[in-house]
């Protein structure tokens, strides 16, 4: 938990030194529409929506993923609750035939 708070913090100083010394306005132009600021904003903007994309994308197979790991949960859960009742039986059957075989005093 430190560590990412750290490496957050140096990411955060790194992204405002990168803002200081890239001031240059730039003028972007995408169809009818144009925007004119900074090129560190820009840059910081196109990155930001870049992970945000990045992240959309990979949600349904991380979605996929957990629903499967659930999935497998409740097969071992179900196993070992199958194991432990066949233990169980073979354990009394032990038991039962351990009894027969004693010799009557």
């Amino acid at each position: 938990m430190q560590l990412q708070l750290i490496v957050a913090i140096i990411i955060a100083i790194l992204a405002v030194v990168f803002a200081l010394q890239n001031t240059v306005p730039i003028t972007v132009s995408f169809l009818t529409w144009r925007f004119e600021s900074s090129l560190a904003l820009v840059l910081l903007i196109t990155l930001a929506l870049g992970i945000l994309m990045s992240l959309l994308v990979s949600v349904p197979s991380v979605l996929k993923k957990m629903k499967i790991i659930s999935s497998q949960k409740k097969k071992i859960q179900k196993l070992q609750i199958g194991l432990q009742k066949e233990t169980g039986i073979k354990i009394k059957e032990e038991v039962e035939s351990e009894k027969l075989e004693l010799p009557v005093e």
